[in-house]
């Protein structure tokens, strides 16, 4: 079904609707992703982009751009290295690990570039066929 080894790349923008509608959902208005003063007093160049929107992409990854549609997520971990800001176009890549046929369990790595080729966040993510 999904050979070890197996690459898939999608594309994803940061945009203002994504940041909106992120806050609009789940209320953090914490200030470093809201109040550009503040972002840059910390060292940032501007607002930071929640972390979560990225856990976000990658449900849509799993829901949309694979080729079944009978998975679940069992897990996922992310570590962010370097922060998102709004407008940031995000390159998603994922392997497949391994595949566990007697559980029906597909284990990838992924991970996340900016659009000036930088690594922002990498992880691993458990998926089951049901």
């Amino acid at each position: 079904m999904f050979l070890k080894g197996t690459k898939f790349q999608q594309a994803y923008v940061v945009d203002e609707s994504v940041y909106s509608g992120f806050i609009s959902l789940f209320r953090d208005e914490n200030p470093l992703h809201t109040n550009e003063m503040f972002a840059r007093a910390k060292g940032f160049k501007s607002r930071v982009m929640h972390g979560n929107i990225l856990n976000g992409f990658i449900s849509h990854f799993v829901g949309e751009c694979l080729p079944l549609k009978n998975v679940i997520i069992h897990s996922q971990g992310i570590s962010y290295s370097r922060p998102v800001y709004l407008n940031d176009t995000l390159e998603l890549y994922v392997e497949v690990e391994d595949f566990f046929e007697s559980v029906q369990t597909i284990e990838f790595k992924f991970f996340f570039e900016n659009q000036n080729r930088i690594k922002i966040a990498k992880g691993k993510l458990s998926i089951g066929l049901i």
